[in-house]
């Protein structure tokens, strides 16, 4: 499938037909993989009629995840979607560009996620902390909330055609990136804990909401594409501080 790296993950999802459009919005672009995180209410029967028969398959793989960490903890990218901006808001993708981002990790046959909050109030700060990156798609200032099955539409749309773009500048002798994997979600998570600690140790990081002051680090790793040796790298020097803070006190 055009798609077949990239899974949709719906946090919180209140209607077991929103799912069902979902699932077929996956079908029409080319993405069989559609994860469910703590759904207020999933009813598969409610679902497979607006799924359609094109939708059925990937409704039948649907996979379910106890909190948005585990969901997306293979994927080297993970895309969150925000109506709204502002403080944890920052340095939001268009549609277009965050295509582009997803048609990349693809082409390097990375694992890829792109994550969608509840109906009524979207992704919280928490979830977006397990967010890489955050896209927003542009609407009328009157009426900008879509259900979720039509934002899920039109970013699997984007990228499936950023793909092709990518597949035909392969097929027109320029290669893919190669080299070594870029680190997963968990892996990220790992190494922004291990550097918090040592910024903390270092009294570099204060105040009442560390988290928060971490986001620019995290956006910076996010955009470096670090890869597995780099990680290690940077572990590596985040226990060597500890250490050597340690045998001073």
């Amino acid at each position: 499938m055009l798609l077949a790296n990239l899974q949709v993950v719906l946090s919180g999802t209140r209607f077991p037909e929103n799912i069902g459009m979902t699932a077929r919005a996956c079908a029409n672009m080319g993405c069989p993989s559609l994860c469910l995180v703590a759904p207020e209410r999933w009813d598969k029967a409610r679902a497979m009629p607006l799924a359609t028969s094109k939708g059925q398959r990937v409704l039948e793989g649907i996979h379910l995840a106890p909190d948005i960490a585990t969901a997306v903890a293979e994927s080297s990218l993970v895309l969150g979607t925000s109506a709204r901006t502002g403080g944890w808001r920052k340095a939001l993708l268009s549609p277009a560009q965050a295509a582009a981002e997803v048609a990349q990790a693809l082409s390097r046959n990375e694992q890829v996620s792109l994550v969608f909050g509840p109906e009524d109030k979207g992704l919280c700060n928490e979830d977006i902390t397990h967010c890489q990156r955050l896209v927003t798609i542009p609407t009328d200032g009157e009426a900008s909330s879509l259900n979720v099955a039509q934002a899920v539409l039109v970013l699997l749309y984007e990228c499936a055609g950023a793909v092709r773009r990518v597949r035909a500048v392969s097929r027109d002798g320029i290669q893919a990136e190669t080299g070594a994997r870029v680190i997963t979600a968990a892996e990220q998570e790992r190494l922004l804990a291990s550097f918090k600690e040592m910024l903390l140790t270092l009294d570099w990081l204060h105040g009442a909401n560390p988290d928060y002051f971490m986001l620019p680090w995290q956006r910076l790793f996010s955009r470096a594409a670090l890869r597995r040796h780099e990680y290690d790298a940077l572990m590596g020097l985040c226990r060597q501080v500890g250490h050597k803070l340690g045998q001073k006190h």
